[in-house]
């Protein structure tokens, strides 16, 4: 009888244990659900955004065209540049955000290039406004760093992309 009542403890312990971990991994798996719910609807507001920053860029550069008339040619070509190139740099963060939709993650090389862009695109304004040369040696190894940074990146990545990949990126493709 003793070996009898040890079973039947044991076998009420195994199934309470059972029963408490089911009742618990309901409420993590909720939790994690809200979690990428939250998630999901922050960057959609987050998207959203950048898309109205975005056509507000592109309509202030069209009305930096009518500087062409009354300011220098150089002057006004220079400011519908340095907008252009930013712009860019706010598709390439569009393109970090629509990959972490999709993905769940972000790409080290996506982020690499935005800082790419927007580090260009300061090259490029403090061209145009004459910076010193300590201000373009600076940007210069910044802008060597990344680059290396990104060829190690793409070289050394955990998951070998195919062709395949490379054509079903978020983005603008013109090829």
């Amino acid at each position: 009888m003793n070996r009898t009542t040890t079973q039947t403890t044991m076998e009420q312990t195994l199934s309470n244990s059972w029963r408490k971990r089911f009742r618990i991994m309901p409420t993590n798996y909720d939790i994690t659900r809200v979690w990428e719910a939250g998630t999901r609807f922050i960057l959609s507001l987050l998207t959203l955004t950048i898309l109205l920053g975005l056509a507000g860029g592109v309509v202030k550069t069209f009305l930096d065209l009518r500087l062409l008339l009354s300011a220098d040619v150089e002057v006004a070509l220079r400011h519908v540049l340095v907008d252009t190139l930013t712009l860019l740099a706010v598709v390439e963060v569009l393109k970090t955000t629509l990959a972490y939709c999709s993905d769940g993650r972000v790409r080290v090389t996506f982020i690499i290039d935005t800082v790419l862009v927007v580090m260009l695109t300061e090259v490029i304004s403090r061209w145009f406004t004459g910076g010193e040369w300590y201000q373009f040696a600076i940007l210069g190894g910044i802008l060597i760093t990344l680059g290396l940074m990104r060829i190690v990146a793409v070289r050394y990545s955990p998951a070998p992309t195919t062709s395949t990949q490379l054509s079903n990126q978020p983005g603008l493709s013109f090829l």
